[in-house]
């Protein structure tokens, strides 16, 4: 495999349309990274913190509608 520079030099020779292409995929991926990320830390209870903040939020009457 090519190493980051040689790939960093080939997205940059990429025409206009590629490289679009490229990026919409990059970020699609990317995304799809962070949600398997985010449901694996809710699954191991690492967001359940969040949870405790908002019911004690909603408890003191301080918690804000979205």
């Amino acid at each position: 495999m090519s190493n980051i520079t040689e790939i960093q030099q080939a997205i940059l020779a990429l025409p206009e349309a590629d490289y679009l292409q490229f990026r919409r995929w990059f970020s699609e991926l990317d995304w799809a990274k962070w949600d398997r990320q985010i449901e694996a830390d809710s699954e191991n209870g690492k967001l359940d913190f969040l949870i405790t903040e908002a019911l004690e939020a909603k408890e003191e009457g301080t918690l804000k509608d979205l």
